[in-house]
């Protein structure tokens, strides 16, 4: 009798944050809202959409130019990120099923962090999660040239990890993330962010589409994986 088809191999899983693990777009949106009328810019809803999985520094850049902030982009980065900080001091917005479904695909891969977050978000949210042990690397989109939608936090988090891209497996909400991480040539699992729902010509690019993190186990990675390699294996719709 001939083998079976043989699985992908997965050496690690790389977590989006923001929308994925964390009910967090809508905070992110309401600090950033929050200091724009503070100091007498313009916000507009259109903002809210143009800012989704753009680096700190695009952001800032943005609240600056489109907004009309009087401030350098480093302090705009700055003042948002305290604002931020201040409100995940006073409860962190996990989203259901987050914490299980990181110990769960923590207990059979190495896994990363690939985030548009800044640096000390990165670091805060881990700390008060509870997952500083359970994440190998961890890579925000202002430590690389080019935030999502391309490739550059993906391919850091797989360098980081010691691991080739095609071997990894994302798992994102967004338009920007699912496009950043097929560019960097990860399987992907995408689980779509109820509040700001990816673009379906981009989501067709996920090699697996949950609809909850309950779902995310080991055969929603390994069938990602496949996909993403061309070979039939386990997969949800």
């Amino acid at each position: 009798m001939p083998p079976g088809p043989r699985k992908p191999v997965v050496e690690a899983v790389v977590f989006d944050l923001d929308g994925l693990l964390l009910e967090s777009e809508q905070e992110w949106s309401a600090a950033k809202r929050e200091f724009t009328r503070e100091r007498g810019g313009r916000w507009t809803e259109a903002a809210e959409h143009a800012m989704l999985g753009m680096s700190s520094t695009e952001w800032s850049r943005y609240m600056r130019d489109e907004l009309g902030l009087p401030l350098e982009p480093e302090e705009i980065s700055a003042a948002v990120v305290a604002i931020l900080m201040r409100r995940y001091r006073d409860g962190l917005p996990l989203l259901s099923g987050a914490d299980e479904a990181v110990r769960r695909i923590a207990a059979r891969w190495p896994l990363g962090l690939a985030s548009s977050s800044n640096r000390e978000i990165i670091d805060l949210v881990l700390e008060v999660a509870g997952w500083k042990e359970l994440f190998r690397v961890t890579v925000s989109s202002e430590e690389v040239e080019r935030g999502k939608p391309a490739p550059d936090v993906y391919l850091e988090a797989a360098r980081r990890l010691g691991a080739p891209p095609e071997h990894c497996v994302a798992v994102e909400d967004s338009t920007a993330g699912i496009g950043s991480a097929a560019a960097a040539g990860l399987g992907g699992v995408a689980i779509p962010n109820r509040a700001y729902p990816p673009d379906p010509g981009v989501l067709e690019r996920a090699g697996g589409v949950l609809h909850s993190l309950a779902e995310l186990d080991e055969d929603a990675i390994e069938g990602a994986a496949a996909i993403a390699r061309g070979v039939s294996g386990p997969g949800r719709g």
